[in-house]
């Protein structure tokens, strides 16, 4: 597909999370594309690793997006380079590990847990709003089969991101100017999977390379708002 037309009307990204895994990966797929790309993560060591491997286009910000002040950074940089077009809300936390079953998690931690993988990609996007409005803008929140399916011990995780997935419902409601898109990439070979099987061979699942193409798909396509999943993107532009 030929996205030289469409990247010059949405230029700016926002990616939370993007100093390894598929937040690296995403913010990759659009510096490739010609955006400039904002990032943040909490170890500075990757982060800065990432944007040597990507190129002046990324642009890193250490932090931890459950901060506040962190958030205001991230705004701030977004404001530096003249707009934004996209926030991607792909921090998160997994929560214990091994994966305890819900009937002996502590509540706080379900707290702890939710205010990273719901609140604080709500409150980033309330920051957002206003630039990605301007801009004819759009919200992509990373979600996960576990916010639609129970599995034993997922209970925690899948609590919270199907938090995030009704938070980007009812915001696909309340902000129609601004696609909301809540984007499930499927299991993949990341740290935070390994962390949920330790000690298990994880190397059937994709690496999220293969998998993070589907965001330019998603882009050039720009379906309504609505839960997207990154395979169904894959799918229709197969060979």
């Amino acid at each position: 597909m030929n996205f030289k037309e469409y990247r010059t009307a949405m230029s700016t990204a926002l990616i939370t999370g993007g100093s390894r895994g598929l937040g690296l990966a995403l913010a990759g797929v659009l510096v490739d594309a010609g955006w400039d790309v904002i990032t943040d993560g909490r170890d500075r060591p990757s982060l800065e690793e990432a944007a040597r491997r990507l190129g002046p286009h990324l642009h890193s910000v250490p932090g931890d997006v459950t901060d506040p002040t962190h958030r205001q950074v991230l705004m701030n940089a977004a404001r530096r380079l003249g707009r934004l077009d996209l926030l991607v809300n792909n921090a998160g936390t997994l929560g214990p590990s091994p994966l305890p079953r819900l009937r002996d998690v502590d509540p706080e931690v379900l707290v702890d847990v939710v205010r990273t993988n719901a609140a604080a990609p709500l409150a980033l996007t309330q920051a957002a709003l206003p630039l990605l409005e301007v801009s004819d803008g759009a919200v992509v929140n990373v979600t996960s089969d576990a916010a639609v399916e129970a599995y034993q011990g997922w209970g925690t995780y899948g609590a919270s991101k199907a938090a995030l997935e009704q938070v980007s419902n009812v915001l696909a409601v309340e902000v129609p100017g601004v696609r909301i898109w809540w984007f499930d990439p499927g299991d993949l070979r990341t740290e935070m999977h390994q962390a949920a099987f330790p000690g298990e061979d994880i190397s059937d699942r994709p690496l999220p390379d293969t998998v993070a193409p589907a965001l330019l798909v998603l882009l050039a396509m720009r379906p309504p708002s609505g839960r997207i999943r990154a395979a169904d993107l894959l799918a229709k532009v197969a060979p």
